[in-house]
Formats: C-alpha cells, sequence, structure tokens
C-alpha cells in the first residue's frame, strides 16, 4: 500500500502576525470609496471604526515580484497553501465583535490556517482554506474572525452558478451605483491587486468573467454598514458568505430580508436578481 499526503495540509497551524491601524489618511480614502457623501468629519479622530474597516489596514506587502499574474500574492507564499488551483476568492466569513476599534488605534492581528480541505464540485476540483483572525487593540480583544477562501480551477469560458431569486418583500433596499471607478478606488484603499476588479481585459480573457467583479469585502462593508443604520448601533456578530458573482456593470443593491429584536438578516443583489451575498448581523440582548 502507497500512503499520499497533500502538502497543503502542512500550513494547518501556521501562524503570522501584523501590526496596523486605520489613519486618518486610509479612513479618508476608504470612506470616500464606500459613501458618495463622505466627507473627513464623518469619522474624526479617536472615533469607533464602522465594522469591517479594519480590513483595509490588513493588506498582503508582498513586493512586486512575489505577485503572481492574477495581482495576488503567488501561491505558496506567506501564510496559506499552494492547492495548484489558478483561481481564488474571498467566499465567506463570521466575526465576533468584542469591542470598537478607533480611528488611530495601533492593533495587532494574529492569524492561524485553521483547516485546508479538498473537494470535488460541479465544476471540477475545488479547494477550501479557512483562517482564524484574533484582533486586539489598545484595550484588549476586540474582533474574532474565520474568513473561508475558496480555490477553483480557471473555467474555459464563464459558467454562472445557480441564481437565487430577490427577497418578494424586502425590509428596506439600498442602491449603490458601482464602476470601475468605485471598483479601483475600493481597491486602491484597501491594497487589493487582484486584477479581476479592475483590469477588464484580464477579468474577461483570462478569467473569462463577463465584467469587473465587485470585491465581496466590499459587499460585506456595505451590509453590515446598512445593519448599523437598521439599528442604531454596529453588530455584535456579523455572518456572509457570497452565492453570485457581483459585476461593475450594474448597481448593487443592498435589501433587508428579515429581522427580529436582534437578529437581521440581508443580501445583495443585482437589479432584478439574482443575490450576491448573503448576510446576518446579530445583537446582543
Amino acid at each position: 500500500m502507497t500512503l499520499t499526503t497533500d502538502p497543503a495540509t502542512d500550513a494547518v497551524g501556521r501562524t503570522e502576525t501584523r501590526h496596523a491601524a486605520i489613519t486618518p489618511e486610509l479612513a479618508n480614502m476608504l470612506g470616500a470609496a464606500l459613501d458618495p457623501d463622505w466627507t473627513p468629519a464623518a469619522l474624526p479622530a479617536g472615533a469607533p471604526l464602522p465594522p469591517l474597516w479594519h480590513w483595509a489596514a490588513l493588506h498582503p506587502d508582498t513586493a512586486l515580484p512575489g505577485l503572481g499574474a492574477d495581482g495576488h500574492p503567488a501561491h505558496g507564499t506567506g501564510l496559506l497553501p499552494d492547492l495548484s488551483l489558478n483561481r481564488r476568492m474571498w467566499a465567506g466569513g463570521s466575526l465576533r465583535f468584542h469591542r470598537p476599534l478607533h480611528l488611530g488605534e495601533r492593533f495587532t492581528q494574529t492569524s492561524r490556517v485553521a483547516s485546508v480541505e479538498r473537494k470535488t464540485g460541479a465544476t471540477g476540483p475545488m479547494g477550501l482554506v479557512s483562517v482564524e483572525h484574533r484582533i486586539e487593540g489598545a484595550a484588549g480583544l476586540a474582533v474574532e474572525e474565520v474568513q473561508t477562501l475558496v480555490y477553483l480551477e480557471i473555467p474555459d469560458r464563464y459558467r454562472p452558478p445557480a441564481a437565487v431569486p430577490l427577497p418578494e418583500a424586502p425590509l428596506f433596499t439600498e442602491r449603490h451605483a458601482m464602476g470601475p471607478v468605485r471598483l479601483f478606488r475600493y481597491s486602491a484603499a484597501t491594497y487589493n491587486a487582484h486584477r479581476i476588479h479592475y483590469d477588464r481585459a484580464y477579468a474577461r480573457e483570462v478569467e473569462h468573467y463577463p465584467d469587473l467583479l465587485v470585491h465581496g469585502p466590499l459587499q460585506a462593508t456595505l451590509l453590515a454598514a446598512a445593519a448599523t443604520r437598521r439599528k442604531g448601533r454596529a453588530p455584535d456578530r456579523f455572518r456572509y458568505r457570497g452565492i453570485h458573482p457581483m459585476f461593475d456593470t450594474h448597481d448593487l443593491l443592498v435589501m433587508g430580508v428579515d429581522e427580529t429584536e436582534t437578529r437581521l438578516t440581508l443580501c445583495t443583489a443585482a437589479p432584478g436578481g439574482p443575490q450576491g451575498m448573503q448576510a446576518t448581523a446579530e445583537w446582543d440582548a
């Protein structure tokens, strides 16, 4: 009997530590990409950061020679393993907010690869990588987070996943204009060099998408902001998962789906459907 091992599983347990802060300059870049009415006065020095804004400070710092053809750090460098699959996406995640981070506050993120799993799906081989993050600020533990990354082969043509229709009776609907400039500005504010968000020729000719993709983190941030406005305060827990690509050629709808006193479900969608990302925000009683 011959035993075989998957070298990618050697990454399980691997850790990485980063130190970061959302400076006023970075907050203004991010705010201007997210909110058409943004002004620097909207987030004064020392103010609590809106949920998920910490992502903008936790970007890869890989030098240009270490990047892959897609603009991400080359597979197998840094924390994440090489699964020998050439399309990677941020599929979803969950967060527990213990206390807010503040504008200008230094914080430390300790990350750990929790699992690496290979599967065979409808489109062929796929890999799922789960990464746990623990973020500590000046007052101690602030955020516990799990992110799920999915790896696939690039197909020979665009095959969209099954479409989920719009909610029949949404609680509310917000409409956000997208377009290449907004996607580029969000990429710049978050230091995200993934070319599917700003290089239309690459998105179409290499990864075979019909147009530029709206970032998963951008959608999640808009959903968390809508939940905060609805309830008057940031959620204590937030879960999200992408179910269908959203593109820059249409507006992005942010919709409330269902609500209780301590829970709100939401989604993003294209006008007329399908849904793009589903999320649940929860508040402690």
